[in-house]
């Protein structure tokens, strides 16, 4: 069960550009596999689920996406006929646009106990032939010094930033690949490998983020 506030917009990304690949959806979910076993050893994610968006090549995106339950390791080459077996019955043509991770993983509030959290930590792959890429996204404010609400929360940083630091900089030594941090959004962005800390107030808050929220 959630506890966390999630925000609709990630607080900070990461992108890891494979090149590429004539691998397609096989190539992608191996790499991605490689991601997921990562983050499983610093908890953070332990999967469950995949979800698949779907395009028409030539027309784009249908705007469905459908989800398959994860009974098998993600680099089984058996998964890639499963996974279009769930494509849309009304669009036999339908191409793969790109494939989430969905999980849960485990985080420590101020008091250092642990709790497990879905979707604490995203996943998506595009098994483009031209650019593969994995991109890693957060959406909690766990790993930044203010909560949603401006309030410091440092404790709860540091007891979660870190894993998020280390997992990513095992992802990069796995991948052999540089991340490239994401875009700033309203909630966050990406520095390094962590998210960046906004300037205080004069009484030591944060911005209030939760208009959004």
């Amino acid at each position: 069960m959630a506890i966390l506030m999630r925000a609709p917009r990630e607080c900070g990304s990461w992108l890891w550009e494979l090149g590429e690949t004539d691998g397609g959806l096989t190539a992608a979910l191996g790499a991605v596999a490689r991601v997921v076993d990562v983050l499983r050893r610093h908890s953070l994610l332990d999967p469950h689920a995949l979800e698949h968006g779907w395009y028409i090549p030539g027309r784009g995106g249908l705007g469905l996406s459908t989800r398959l339950g994860l009974t098998t390791a993600l680099d089984d080459p058996g998964l890639v006929d499963q996974v279009f077996r769930a494509r849309p019955s009304g669009f036999p043509t339908a191409e793969i646009s790109g494939v989430r991770v969905l999980g849960s993983g485990v985080w420590f509030d101020v008091q250092g106990r642990p709790h497990r959290e879905p979707g604490l930590v995203d996943v998506e792959v595009t098994p483009d032939a031209i650019d593969l890429a994995i991109e890693v996204t957060v959406h909690h404010d766990i790993w930044k010094y203010f909560d949603f609400s401006g309030r410091p929360h440092p404790d709860v940083q540091r007891r979660n930033a870190p894993r998020l630091a280390l997992a990513l900089q095992d992802i990069e030594k796995t991948l052999a690949v540089k991340a490239v941090p994401g875009e700033p959004t309203y909630f966050g962005v990406a520095e390094g490998y962590g998210i960046a800390t906004p300037d205080a107030s004069d009484d030591g808050y944060g911005p209030d983020l939760t208009d959004k929220l």
